[in-house]
């Protein structure tokens, strides 16, 4: 098994607040809101490190994969700390890891996998191409052996 991530496997961080709903009846973290915070880990970082709209660009990134270990539970009224790596930087994807803290912990109460696929954003086929240079600059200085 693949031991647990610690903020040392991570390069970009982002701070997002919980919300009152976002707990589940449990008193814990809805799942769903895990992939919510994962898809808005990744796209903020774009978005800031790009300069761009990056729904406007001619080739979009599309979610081809997720997934979510849950080593912990998260919850209001916390923040959450997202920790971001990428794994690898393909011709037309991109392979991401989220980690997610709260308060002081060193090591991820979650953390997830997360798959962009480039497509034509004109064409509706959506045919697979290659990352737009402007958002490859974006994710290379993530990469971590």
């Amino acid at each position: 098994m693949t031991p647990r991530p610690t903020r040392a496997d991570y390069v970009a961080w982002r701070t997002i607040t919980t919300r009152w709903r976002d707990d589940d009846a449990y008193g814990h973290l809805n799942n769903a809101t895990y992939y919510e915070m994962f898809d808005t880990a990744v796209n903020a970082h774009l978005y800031e490190a790009t300069g761009l709209d990056v729904r406007a660009l001619p080739q979009i990134g599309v979610v081809a994969e997720t997934s979510c270990r849950y080593f912990r539970e998260l919850g209001f009224p916390v923040p959450v700390e997202s920790g971001m790596v990428v794994d690898k930087v393909g011709t037309s994807s991109v392979i991401y890891r989220i980690g997610l803290f709260q308060g002081d912990a060193q090591q991820a109460a979650a953390e997830g996998r997360f798959v962009h696929v480039y497509v034509d954003n004109t064409d509706p086929a959506r045919p697979v191409t290659p990352i737009p240079d402007s958002v490859r600059a974006a994710v290379t200085p993530l990469l971590r052996a």
